[in-house]
C-alpha cells in the first residue's frame, strides 16, 4: 500500500533539520567584530550610510549593503553581516511578503541590521515567518504556480520555490560559517 506524504512536513524538515542542528548553533555567540570581519579588501559588507564604495548602497535605514548589479566581472567576496542580510531579506523576508502577507521586503528599501544580535533578531523573525508560511500552505498550496512575483519561478510551483529558498539557506549558511571558521583560526594565528 502505498504511503501518504505530508509534503509540507517533508519540506520543511529539510530547512529546519539544517536549522537546529547546523546552521543556528554555529551563529551563537557571534560577535560584531565577526560580523563586520572583512576577509579580503574590498569586501561587500553592510556599513553606515555613506560609508560604502560599492556602486550600491542599498537600505533604508542607518545602515546599508553594498551591492552591483550582475553581471560583475569577479564575484565580491561578502562579510557575514553581507551573507545574513541575503538571508533575511531576499531568501526569506521578501518571499513571506510575496506569497503569505509578510510586510514588504526588498533590497533597497530594507533596514539592515548594525550589530549582530539585531541580524540575528532579524534573521529568527523571518525564518519563523517563512516555516509558518510554508506550513499553511497544504498540498494545494505548495502545487499552485508561484506566480510573476517570482520571475524566473513564475511558472513553477511553490514548492519548487521552497526547495530553492532552502537550498539558499543551507548554502549561504555553509558561508556564513566557513567564514566564522576562518575568523577565529585568524585569531589563534594573529593572537587576538
Amino acid at each position: 500500500m502505498p504511503m501518504t506524504v505530508d509534503w509540507n512536513a517533508e519540506l520543511l524538515d529539510q530547512l529546519e533539520w539544517h536549522w537546529e542542528h547546523q546552521l543556528r548553533p554555529r551563529l551563537a555567540g557571534l560577535t560584531d567584530n565577526e560580523y563586520f570581519w572583512e576577509p579580503v579588501s574590498g569586501s561587500w559588507s553592510i556599513r553606515r550610510r555613506g560609508e560604502s564604495a560599492a556602486p550600491i548602497s542599498a537600505g533604508g535605514g542607518e545602515f546599508t549593503l553594498d551591492f552591483a548589479p550582475p553581471p560583475r566581472e569577479v564575484e565580491p567576496v561578502t562579510t557575514v553581516a553581507w551573507r545574513l542580510a541575503h538571508i533575511i531579506v531576499p531568501v526569506f523576508a521578501a518571499r513571506s511578503a510575496a506569497h503569505f502577507g509578510g510586510p514588504p521586503a526588498d533590497w533597497m528599501t530594507s533596514d539592515y541590521a548594525g550589530t549582530a544580535a539585531e541580524a540575528l533578531r532579524q534573521l529568527d523573525q523571518v525564518h519563523a515567518a517563512w516555516v509558518a508560511g510554508v506550513r499553511g500552505l497544504g498540498a494545494g498550496g505548495l502545487a499552485q504556480p508561484c506566480g510573476p512575483a517570482e520571475g524566473p519561478f513564475a511558472e513553477s510551483s511553490m514548492a519548487a520555490l521552497v526547495l530553492h529558498i532552502h537550498r539558499e539557506v543551507i548554502h549561504h549558511g555553509a558561508e556564513v560559517s566557513l567564514l566564522r571558521d576562518l575568523y577565529q583560526r585568524k585569531e589563534s594565528r594573529d593572537g587576538l
